[in-house]
Formats: structure tokens, sequence, C-alpha cells
């Protein structure tokens, strides 16, 4: 603009330089306020003097507040000096110590007495004697050693020592002798003396330009801006890699839940299509009659509502409805049988196998102790045994195998149920020797594997089933594992 100026401040006696552009209608005052905002130095610390760079002169001493930069002689667009001098705060000088003649100290006896002494000072006249000292190489203050004005007590017959001497002090001496490897010196052409300039070499000073303190900010303020431009630049890259690792994170993220959605729909479909297929349970059979009388209801009304049809064809159509829902029901009522089939063997194969588990005893340490006892052990051998007559597709001399391990099992009890088994057994034998057809074998088999669950279950032959009656077995009567004999078959045979 045409009523500005640029003002380069020198800040004294740092000799810090810094350049504005200001209005020339500005007053000192109005300058003293803006330094104190940019500075953050209190206005009454400021003193603006010496301006210079006008043409009518210099301007000594300090400017008045009330005059503006127009009043005394700055031109627009000139360039002008201005001396800003900080008044820092000086505290006030503290007052020369001196030692009074004499002073009062307190003291206490043995008895603790306080007792009033007076000492009195004995003031030396002459100057302080140098003891020796050093200089602070930061700073450059001299210290000196410190001595006392107590006098020492003699002694007659000690000999005088030599006390402030330079080895007391910092600088340590040595004495070293060098020679030079060349004797060399400097000599100028005269008359009567030729010296060679064959080798001689003029070197010129690079001239440079003056390079001040505004310059040095000027760079400082360059640099600064550089290094916080690669500094915000390193940020914004450490930024934008976290914003996509999280962007891919919760990419991935996405992707491994639509495909565990994916994947448990999937099951849940195969498990609705299971339970209609192959139903287990009540709720099984109960999703498949509300289906089945859905069917049935929307069939009905379809048939009922469609009026392309006459009565007579109408009962037709139901007839064939019921009769479709009729078959639909005794399938139904087969799975029924199938699945309490399968029920019921999975939950004799679990009581079983309940028997035969281990005993788990906690110890004191929290640590647990797993023990077969001579019950849980016999419980694992009827269970094998067990699982072996009801194996399919086996060979006759397998089969053969299992039925002779069954015999010796049960044969060394004598009761009305071992005797059936032996009996069953000894019948399977027979037809497997004749060799009869495997669906002859259903009914026979399917009677041997009950006795012989009996025959499991029962706490005479197996002690680990006791545990598991919910009955007393006092108040349970099996005529069937009663003895028929009270002589032992090992007395028998023999």
């Amino acid at each position: 603009m045409a009523d500005e100026c640029t003002i380069s401040f020198v800040i004294m006696p740092e000799h810090y330089g810094q350049s504005k552009v200001m209005g020339i209608d500005q007053s000192v005052a109005q300058i003293r306020d803006y330094l104190e905002k940019e500075l953050a130095i209190p206005s009454r610390s400021l003193v603006l003097m010496h301006l210079t760079g006008l043409d009518s002169g210099t301007v000594e001493g300090t400017l008045q507040d009330g005059m503006t930069l127009r009043q005394y002689g700055v031109k627009p667009g000139g360039q002008i000096g201005i001396e800003l001098k900080i008044n820092y705060y000086d505290a006030p000088a503290a007052k020369e110590y001196v030692m009074p003649e004499s002073f009062q100290i307190t003291v206490y006896d043995q008895e603790n007495r306080p007792a009033q002494v007076t000492v009195h000072v004995e003031k030396e006249q002459r100057p302080k004697a140098y003891l020796g000292g050093f200089r602070h190489k930061a700073t450059g203050m001299v210290l000196h050693h410190a001595g006392t004005q107590t006098p020492k007590v003699k002694n007659e017959n000690e000999q005088p020592k030599l006390k402030y001497h330079r080895d007391t002090q910092t600088v340590d001496q040595r004495t070293r002798s060098c020679q030079s490897k060349r004797e060399a010196g400097t000599q100028m052409q005269k008359n009567g003396v030729y010296i060679s300039d064959e080798h001689d070499k003029i070197m010129t000073p690079l001239r440079k330009a003056y390079f001040s303190s505004a310059d040095l900010f000027a760079l400082r303020l360059e640099k600064a801006v550089l290094i916080q431009c690669h500094t915000r630049g390193m940020f914004a890259r450490k930024r934008a890699r976290q914003v996509r690792q999280e962007r891919e994170e919760r990419e991935e993220f996405k992707t491994r839940e639509a495909e565990r959605k994916k994947l448990e729909a999937e099951l849940r479909h195969k498990r609705e299509i299971q339970r209609r297929m192959h139903p287990r349970t009540y709720e099984d059979f109960e999703i498949l009659f509300k289906e089945l009388e859905m069917w049935r209801v929307k069939e009905t009304r379809r048939i009922k509502e469609n009026p392309d049809i006459d009565k007579p064809t109408k009962q037709e159509a139901l007839k064939q409805l019921l009769a479709k829902e009729t078959r639909l029901l005794q399938t139904i009522d087969k799975l029924k049988i199938q699945a309490h089939r399968h029920n019921r063997a999975a939950k004799v194969q679990k009581h079983l196998e309940t028997m035969a588990q281990p005993k788990v005893w906690a110890q004191s340490d929290a640590e647990t102790t797993t023990v077969h006892t001579p019950f849980t052990t016999r419980a694992k051998e009827l269970l094998d045994l067990y699982n072996g007559l009801n194996l399919p597709l086996l060979s006759i001399d397998e089969r053969l195998d299992v039925l002779l391990h069954v015999k010796w099992t049960v044969k060394e009890f004598d009761c009305n149920l071992t005797r059936d088994i032996v009996d069953l057994i000894d019948r399977e034998a027979d037809m497997l020797n004749r060799g009869r057809a495997e669906s002859s074998f259903s009914g026979l088999r399917r009677r041997l594997s009950n006795l012989f669950l009996q025959f499991v279950e029962t706490p005479e032959f197996n002690p680990e089933a006791l545990q598991f009656q919910t009955v007393p077995r006092e108040m349970i009567k099996q005529t069937a594992v009663q003895p028929l004999s009270t002589v032992p078959l090992s007395s028998v045979a023999r």
C-alpha cells in the first residue's frame, strides 16, 4: 500500500533483527503494543529509540509515544530502522556486609544451662592472601581457595614447610624436549639474495556477501518449514498406512463373518433336512406333524375354492388327499419306530459306557487320579462282548468266536437267564454250521442281544450296575437270576 513502510527492528543488546511492514500513520505507542503481542514482552519494558533511514537524518534518543512515523519524516514505501531496547528487571543490589566488632552467642554447659558469650572479632588490615584458585570455563568466574583467620598453634620444634607452591594448584607441569623434523625459516628477496618463485601460489580470499542476523533468521525459518513438511508428511503416511490396515482388517472381518453366516445357514439347512428325513426327538416329529397339517389345510382350501371343478370332482380330490395324508401318517409312524429303536440303542450304549468309566478321585493338590476298579474292569469286558454281539457283517468264524466268548462268560453262573443265553448261542451256532441265510438270524440275534443286555444290567453278574439302579434291589423280584442249584458248576463237572 502507498501509506506503508518497512521497519527493521534491532533488539539491543542482542542485535537480533526482524523486519515488519507497518503504516506510517501509526503512533509509537501502537507500534509498542504490537511488539508486546508479537514478542510476549510487557510494553513497559520496551523502549523504541534511534530512528534511522530518514532523508533528514537520524532521530536520536527515545521516540515519543504520541508521535507518528509520518511526523518523524518517514515517507511511504521507505525503509527505516528502529533500535528496540528491552529493560529487564534488575534486582536491587545487596548492601555490603560489614563484620561487627563483636557479637553475642548462646552456649550450653553439661547441665544444659544457657550462657551468653561475647566473641570479639580481630579484623585483618592487610589484603587477603592468595591461596590459589581456578577459573570456571563456562562462566569465566574466578574462584579462590578459602582460608580462615583463626591462628594455628605453632610448634617450635616443627620445621617450616613450603605451603603455597605450584604443586598445590591445578597446573600440572611437565618438561618435554621437542626437536622438529625439519628446520625452516622465512626470508625475503633483497639485493644480493635470490629466492625462486617457481612454486609460489597467489591466494585470493573469497568475497562473500555479509550474512546478517535477519538472513540467519530467514534461513532458520526456511529449514524449520522444510523439517515441518517432512515431519507432517511422515505423520500423514503413517496415518494412511494405519487407515489402510484398519480398512483391510475390517473387510477381512466382514468376509469371515459372511463366510461364517453362510456356513451356519448351510449347516442349519442340512440340519432341518436331516430332522425331516431322519427325525429322532419329540420336537422333530412335532415339526413333521405341523407341516403335514399346514399342507393338508392348504390343499383342502385349494380344492374347495377352485371354481373350475364341479362337486363330484372336488369330492374325489378330497378323497385322494385323505389317502395321501394317511400314507404320510403311516410313514411318520414308521419313522417313529425307527427313532425309538435308534434312541434306545444309543441310550443303552451310553448307559453301558458310563458303567465302564474309571473312577476319578480328587487329591489335595487339586489334581485328579483316574483308577480302574475290578467292577469297572468287569463292566468294560461285558461292554465289549455286547458290542461284539451287535456287530453286523461278520464272517462265520468271527461270529462263532464272539458267541464262544459270550458263552464262557455267562456259564460262570447257573440260572434260568444264563441257560436261555447258552441255549440261544448253541442254536445260532448250529444254524451257522448248516449254512442258513443271513435273514433267518434277525429274530434270534435280537433276542440274544436283549437277554445278554439283561445279564449285563443285573448286579449279581455285573456289580457296577448296582450304582445305576433306580429302584432298590430288594423290591425287585427277578426269578430268572436265582440259582437252580446250590452246587457249584465246577463240582458238577468233576
